[in-house]
């Protein structure tokens, strides 16, 4: 079985996610979505919530399976059996970096990585300006799965923002 492993903190997911994710799958028989639990970091969303958004945001791509994970995505890998590492590029500043931990990850555990390039409509994304514009009362309807958008919108007011 060919599987993979597709890591991020995903908070929020946003459609160049889905994007990378959809191409991916089309190429393993698994997929594995693994958000990052990052216990010195406070997110929009609660770990548990980002992988609700993320099976909702993936539910029509059936190899795909979300997961979360603490530490070294490396010992992840070990752990699950997963060769490869499947990364999203959006600019050369990521492939710099990138590329960076994919030697790493290779030297480290012999885990691959795969750097899939998002689509043009959708390489401008960062789950960052996603929350900035949502913040300030921004439209990212067109930016985000809906269930996502629902769910900012929901804070939003909850917060009483704009």
């Amino acid at each position: 079985m060919r599987r993979a492993v597709c890591p991020g903190s995903f908070d929020p997911v946003t459609n160049g996610h889905v994007d990378v994710i959809t191409r991916a799958a089309a190429l393993y028989d698994e997929l594995v979505v693994a958000v990052l639990v990052n216990p010195g970091k406070a997110g929009l969303f609660t770990v548990d919530e980002r992988m609700a958004l993320l099976r909702d945001a993936v539910a029509d791509v059936p190899n795909v399976r979300v997961d979360s994970f603490q530490g070294l995505l490396v010992d992840y890998c070990r752990a699950h059996d997963v060769p490869v590492i499947v990364k999203g590029l959006r600019a050369v500043s990521d492939f710099e970096y990138e590329l960076q931990m994919a030697q790493m990850n290779r030297e480290l555990a012999a885990v691959e990585t795969l750097f899939v390039p998002t689509a043009p409509q959708v390489g401008h994304l960062s789950s960052s300006l996603v929350k900035q514009i949502a913040t300030f009362g921004g439209d990212v309807s067109g930016l985000v799965p809906k269930a996502v958008h629902e769910r900012l919108v929901a804070q939003r007011e909850r917060e009483g923002s704009p």
